[in-house]
């Protein structure tokens, strides 16, 4: 691990929601601007996760309920949109939110392992790095890890920008 992600660009962030917004008006439809988020909790994690991302292998992510507590965020609904930015902080992708559920860590099953798309894809290399993950992240949210924390399992489309969107 290297030092953390450069802060997100807020400005280009709110230029890229703007850009897509222009283009698909029948999309851009939240009440609310999305967040802007990273992938990973280091630059090449970061970068590696966005990359699997804009290449179409990753069209699923998973995040502890206790993160969005955390920082004060509301949880996704389905159909609304948020902005993935690489470790400099550059705005990348906007996702949309197709599919969510909240389950504890160990109802991950291997259908969603396969669709978040790192590493070997299988559901044994998923929870062993996501536990290792989440054993890192947890002190710094005031979090004890265990294996029955509330997990929020999201699959995503790619919305923005055309070249690597789903649609």
């Amino acid at each position: 691990m290297s030092g953390p992600n450069a802060p997100v660009d807020g400005a280009a962030a709110t230029a890229f929601w703007e850009e897509y917004r222009a283009a698909r008006p029948d999309r851009a439809l939240d009440a609310e601007p999305p967040s802007v988020e990273v992938f990973g909790d280091h630059p090449a994690l970061t970068d590696e996760l966005l990359g699997l991302v804009l290449d179409g292998t990753k069209r699923a992510t998973a995040s502890l309920v206790a993160e969005f507590r955390h920082e004060g965020q509301p949880l996704p609904r389905v159909g609304s949109h948020w902005i993935a930015c690489d470790s400099a902080g550059r705005p990348r992708a906007i996702l949309r939110s197709t599919e969510l559920r909240i389950g504890p860590f160990s109802s991950v099953d291997a259908a969603f392992a396969f669709d978040e798309g790192e590493d070997d894809r299988t559901l044994e290399s998923w929870r062993d790095n996501h536990r290792r993950y989440w054993q890192r992240v947890c002190p710094g949210i005031g979090v004890e890890w265990h294996d029955d924390l509330d997990v929020l399992f999201e699959r995503f489309e790619v919305a923005w920008p055309p070249e690597v969107a789903d649609d």
